[in-house]
């Protein structure tokens, strides 16, 4: 079992306002039992128990209605236990993104999937990873690979990497033909402050015109140093201030390496602190979302 079933981090805390209408949760994981859904080669965490009923009850007393499921890397190409978890939601409140083994699967497959409520694919690479010469040049068929498959069926890219990556990919990123979201606001340093080049030039991506690149407010606690994330919310004011249409919000449950000691209410109400405003916490938690994901 999980650390969380000895420390709730949680504890304490109460939401600090009530959740707009129609709320998205559009970053969350789920694990089921380890003997029924195996785990691929890239772990980079103990994988913990922590089924949909489980996230549903904490989601549910913050006022989420509205869910996305995102392949956590430890399942790798198999997607079986975030799709099981999904077919016991409705299917107008429920979305995923899977990673896909592009080679191995089948039009077929695909339509299942799109029907099942897919509307993403993940390129995930360890937040952690230290800069690799080649490393964006190597990644570039697999994205264009996906991002053709994406464009057929009218779903987006799902970019988990660290911010030096972001800053070389960003000529492809683009040029890409398809939409696409950055988790964890770009992973860019929290300490060096949203005037650091690379977010600077992040920025000037989100904001190209396109509305084509959507910004995670995600896995804060995976590039903060400051006690309580005071660092955070400097980056995320300045997409707020210049993006705000293109920010979506997820609470990156059950917070994978740092489950015993990081929050969801805590990090739910940390949006109350950047986004004083009920009118944009409604755009981020609810209107975004809604046309990211094609919710009604």
């Amino acid at each position: 079992m999980n650390a969380t079933t000895e420390h709730d981090p949680d504890a304490g805390f109460e939401p600090a306002f009530a959740a707009p209408a129609n709320a998205c949760d559009a970053h969350f994981h789920v694990f089921g039992p380890a003997d029924k859904y195996a785990y691929g080669t890239d772990i980079r965490y103990k994988p913990p128990y922590e089924p949909v009923e489980r996230y549903l009850k904490l989601a549910r007393r913050l006022g989420f209605v509205r869910y996305v499921f995102v392949q956590p890397s430890a399942y790798g190409f198999d997607n079986s236990c975030m799709l099981d978890a999904m077919r016991e939601l409705e299917p107008d409140i429920r979305r995923g993104i899977i990673d896909l083994d592009e080679s191995n699967t089948s039009d077929r497959e695909l339509d299942e999937l799109d029907s099942l409520g897919v509307r993403g694919i993940r390129v995930n690479i360890s937040p952690i990873r230290k800069p690799e010469a080649g490393l964006a040049a190597a990644m570039l068929p697999r994205i264009l690979r996906l991002a053709k498959i994406c464009a057929e069926l009218t779903w987006h890219l799902d970019f988990l990497i660290p911010g030096w990556l972001v800053g070389e990919l960003l000529p492809t990123l683009y040029d890409l033909p398809v939409e696409f979201s950055v988790a964890h606001m770009g992973l860019f340093p929290a300490k060096d402050g949203p005037e650091q080049p690379g977010f600077q030039s992040f920025l000037d991506l989100v904001d190209d015109g396109s509305k084509r690149c959507w910004v995670k407010m995600t896995g804060i606690y995976r590039f903060s140093t400051a006690p309580d994330f005071a660092d955070v919310k400097p980056i995320a004011q300045a997409l707020i201030a210049r993006v705000p249409d293109q920010l979506i919000w997820g609470s990156d449950f059950p917070h994978l390496s740092f489950h015993d000691r990081v929050g969801t209410i805590q990090l739910y109400n940390l949006l109350s602190e950047w986004a004083p405003d009920p009118k944009m916490r409604q755009r981020i938690l609810a209107d975004n979302p809604a046309r990211l994901f094609g919710f009604v």
